[in-house]
């Protein structure tokens, strides 16, 4: 891996981390959750948008590689 790739990978996640945390912020997501369980939805939040920021991500790097 060049070193060019490892900053345009970089700039992807990064950018893709940026979105989904943006998008997930429109999201009511108290109304599914138990009450009085902020750490596991904390937890579970940030887990969800790691989640979809590698699948974005992986989804722009496969067209950029042809992978």
């Amino acid at each position: 891996m060049t070193l060019s790739s490892f900053y345009l990978r970089a700039a992807v996640y990064i950018l893709c981390l940026i979105a989904s945390w943006y998008g997930m912020s429109a999201v009511q997501y108290e109304k599914i959750l138990k009450a009085n369980h902020t750490r596991q939805a904390q937890v579970l939040y940030v887990l969800l948008v790691l989640g979809l920021a590698y699948l974005a991500a992986q989804f722009i790097l496969g067209f950029i590689y042809r992978i």
